[in-house]
């Protein structure tokens, strides 16, 4: 788990992101318009992006194509990763069985899932109670969700977050990666976090934290969700970059 006081994990972390524009806030417009016939317009499509009334805002053109928006016509949109530059069009539909048929036994030993595995090195209070005498389903321990700071006992009323989403990793270069690749990426267990079903599904598979952060355990969060970036390699948008950079940068500065 990061710990966001150690100044020199969180400099490390800002030390990678890319700097960009200036940070925007939520009261601040959006960097791309999802229109109600379903196209994408950004502030370089004027005047279209000005008369766009009713919309729903995206903090990049790729993140509003993969929710379905289309480019207007006679537009392309060229991306670039690493060395490859393509096309968004290029990038094929995220679909969740692309990492995996859900929760998997990664290390193989035992008939514990990547579910059960987070929920036994994170209960405070071991040793956790299991379904039955084969020790493979949790059913009760003592959670503290790094969402909200709640105590949770019941493992019924636990999600296991991706601190990083899968669409969003998708996006940002995991569509290029080989299945086992991203089946990996799904259950390893620093990019999970068993919080609150309810926040959970309000975060649902989507947004970056530009556009999504929890109730408090923000900088912990932020922090983690740039740690596993940079070590799968993705790449965020200039301006989800700009966001993380001056973000940590904050939680850096209130440390001190």
């Amino acid at each position: 788990m990061i710990k966001v006081k150690c100044g020199f994990v969180v400099l490390a972390l800002i030390a990678w992101i890319v700097g960009g524009p200036s940070l925007v806030f939520a009261s601040s417009p959006p960097e791309v318009k999802l229109s109600s016939s379903s196209i994408c317009h950004d502030r370089e499509s004027p005047p279209w992006y000005d008369r766009t009334q009713r919309y729903t805002s995206f903090s990049d053109l790729e993140s509003c194509l993969a929710a379905g928006g289309r480019l207007p016509k006679g537009a392309a949109l060229t991306l670039s990763h690493g060395d490859s530059t393509y096309t968004a069009a290029a990038i094929p539909r995220y679909d969740r069985r692309y990492f995996g048929a859900g929760w998997s036994d990664v290390d193989g030993g035992d008939c514990q899932d990547s579910r059960a595995e987070a929920l036994v090195e994170t209960s405070t209070t071991p040793p956790v109670q299991f379904a039955s005498g084969k020790r493979c389903r949790v059913v009760r321990g003592r959670w503290v969700s790094p969402f909200t700071g709640r105590v949770i006992q019941n493992a019924g009323d636990i999600d296991i977050d991706h601190v990083v989403p899968l669409s969003w990793a998708w996006r940002r270069g995991a569509w290029q990666w080989s299945d086992e690749a991203r089946e990996q990426f799904a259950n390893d267990r620093v990019n999970l976090w068993p919080v609150e079903s309810s926040l959970n599904r309000s975060k649902s598979d989507q947004p970056p934290p530009s556009e999504w952060l929890p109730p408090s355990g923000q900088c912990q969060y932020v922090a983690r969700f740039a740690r596993v970036s940079k070590v799968y390699g993705l790449k965020p948008t200039v301006s989800e970059a700009s966001f993380l950079k001056q973000f940590l940068g904050r939680c850096q500065a209130n440390n001190h």
